[in-house]
């Protein structure tokens, strides 16, 4: 047996369901996978391809696309992707491209088939499990829950017309639920406002209760939204009130189902483009919220989520830089914009300010530089317009420490790796989350990358420092299984899911990127990677892999109640709000995290 079958059986043995395969199988199914090398870019297959078998990632990424364009999953090592199509007369039903050099292993159609019929935890496994390609937001099949997007809003049954006229012009909105308490005793619409009260000639100081229409037909949030279209269909009604319990929780109109088939990242990122003015992209970021909601109750993966609202800030990021470019003219010399942060690393949620920087060619002059400066001012002032705001510690590029040539960066790196003090530790743990997003030199960053990683990982002292800088996070453990909640002020008895939350796996991730020299930036994707660098051993990426998951995920519903309930989205979770089950998980989850803060911390130790 060769050593490349030997290698091949050694990663199937970590990988479901080939892991619970008879050894004897396992060597046969080793030796029919084929290896492929896929450049950065490069398709794989086309939506209607004919598929020639399963496909399972070795090393690198891929991104699953629907035939629109939109998004659908990232997956990395361990991940297999084809089976949707292969189930489907073999033909692909979405499009698969590498997104970094990529090591695919393809197990060809009739080996599948043949596994599939043989063995029934086989075909259980890639029938049954809801995979991360397969999670779209379908309306019909969404529950009414993840469908309303605001808090229900209501007047009494003595309230004037006026009176709610008035609620329904500052809401927005047209139509309120007619309550006593929290009972629903009917609805009043903008039409009804309109044919009973002016075209009947009513007093507008008339009671609600002469005009609304009593004990309306409604849904329960269970209901899915296939219900709801088809009531509205049958009965001919724009608007339809939601009752759980006996008590009005909101209202859905055919409104709502228009704007919610209307949002899509796609749509806002095409707005974004035909934008002519900051304030154009600025009605189109308004809308990211609204996104955020729809693909959170769409049940789409936690990264797929951050991504696609990622996307719309770089979007709206290289639209400002061609109006800079419209209004100063071409560059004098090539530069590069970054962003680093949480766009850096594609982690965008509903809360978002701006960091960014620009690398610029040695050859700048100082008369060059001035271009620059107003370049960096437009496309700041732009992002900060469109809702990303100034990062309140000016790590923008608008500073002139942060717009420089790409000489000056390179000294900014050997200087942070060579004296790593807390301020160099702070500025290289941010640095290293650089990620282009714009401008005409892209090679001014990858040699930086490439070079800054190698010195970085080289230096124990360095290394070690880094590793102290991403302990300061600590995830909120309390005592006898309770959570270390925040103890005073607005926040009191809060989580803050951000810092105590994803912080230290992200903090985790770039200690692992580091000592494994990954170019990644993105934190699943450096978990992964160090996964298959051996930095990490599997089981425990995998659990920290399904903690950070977990983290994360719930840090996204939490903003999506928010939104829901008419307030800004922020990172603080009350545990109390979860259920006994929620709070269980969750706390394992940071307990998984303390866990590998604990090992990279002996680690460190080690090298110091």
């Amino acid at each position: 047996m060769g050593g490349a079958q030997q290698a091949i059986i050694a990663f199937l043995e970590s990988v479901h369901p080939y892991d619970n395969l008879p050894r004897d199988e396992l060597v046969r199914v080793a030796s029919s996978f084929s290896r492929r090398e896929v450049p950065a870019g490069t398709d794989i297959y086309r939506k209607d391809d004919k598929l020639e078998g399963l496909y399972l990632i070795k090393s690198g990424g891929v991104e699953i696309t629907e035939e629109n364009g939109a998004l659908v999953s990232i997956l990395g090592p361990r991940n297999s992707f084809g089976e949707r199509g292969l189930m489907r007369e073999g033909i692909a039903v979405t499009s698969a491209k590498a997104t970094e050099q990529t090591v695919l292993l393809m197990l060809p159609l009739a080996e599948f088939a043949r596994l599939s019929d043989e063995f029934p935890p086989f075909k259980r496994f890639f029938n049954r499990t809801r995979g991360r390609e397969s999670r779209q937001a379908d309306i019909a099949t969404m529950k009414i829950a993840d469908l309303l997007a605001r808090k229900p809003m209501s007047c009494s049954p003595d309230a004037t017309v006026r009176e709610a006229a008035q609620i329904m012009r500052d809401s927005h909105v047209s139509s309120l639920g007619v309550t006593e308490g929290d009972k629903l005793r009917g609805i009043v619409t903008v039409r009804d406002l309109s044919n009973k009260v002016l075209a009947g000639g009513l007093s507008p100081d008339v009671p609600v209760r002469e005009v609304m229409t009593p004990d309306p037909i409604s849904l329960p949030l269970s209901a899915l939204g296939s219900d709801i279209l088809h009531i509205m269909l049958e009965r001919r009604i724009g608007h339809l009130p939601i009752v759980e319990g006996g008590r009005f929780a909101g209202m859905i109109t055919q409104t709502d189902l228009t704007r919610f088939q209307a949002v899509s990242s796609a749509v806002l990122i095409r707005d974004v483009a035909g934008a002519d003015s900051v304030e154009e992209m600025a009605a189109v970021t308004a809308r990211i919220p609204q996104l955020l909601v729809q693909l959170v109750g769409g049940h789409h993966s936690h990264e797929v989520v951050t991504r696609l609202i990622t996307d719309i800030a770089d979007a709206v990021t290289r639209r400002l830089l061609a109006m800079a470019e419209a209004e100063l003219g071409p560059a004098p010399v090539p530069y590069l914009w970054l962003a680093c942060g949480s766009q850096g690393r594609q982690e965008q949620t509903g809360v978002s300010d701006q960091d960014n920087c620009l690398i610029i060619d040695d050859a700048v002059t100082p008369d060059d530089m001035v271009y620059f400066r107003k370049l960096a001012k437009i496309v700041s002032d732009g992002l900060h317009a469109c809702g990303y705001v100034y990062c309140p510690g000016d790590m923008m590029a608008t500073a002139d420490r942060w717009c420089q040539p790409a000489r000056v960066w390179r000294d900014y790196f050997h200087g942070w790796i060579n004296k790593p003090n807390p301020e160099a530790q702070m500025l290289a743990s941010v640095m290293f989350d650089l990620r282009p997003i714009g401008g005409n030199g892209p090679s001014l960053y990858q040699s930086l990358q490439e070079e800054t990683l190698e010195i970085a990982a080289r230096n124990s002292i360095f290394v070690a420092h880094m590793i102290s800088n991403s302990l300061k996070h600590t995830p909120p453990l309390g005592l006898i299984r309770g959570f270390a909640t925040i103890r005073s002020g607005e926040h009191r008895n809060h989580i803050d899911m951000k810092h105590n939350g994803v912080v230290p796996v992200t903090d985790l991730g770039r200690v692992y990127a580091l000592q494994g020299r990954l170019t990644a930036a993105n934190t699943r994707a450096r978990l992964l990677g160090a996964e298959e660098a051996g930095v990490i051993s599997a089981s425990g990426a995998r659990d920290l892999i399904e903690a950070y998951d977990l983290i994360a995920t719930m840090r996204l519903e939490n903003q999506s109640h928010l939104i829901k309930a008419g307030r800004k989205p922020d990172n603080y979770l009350a545990p109390s709000d979860l259920s006994d089950f929620e709070r269980s998980h969750l706390r394992d989850a940071f307990v998984v995290v303390r866990t590998m803060q604990s090992a990279v911390g002996h680690g460190k130790a080690a090298v110091s």
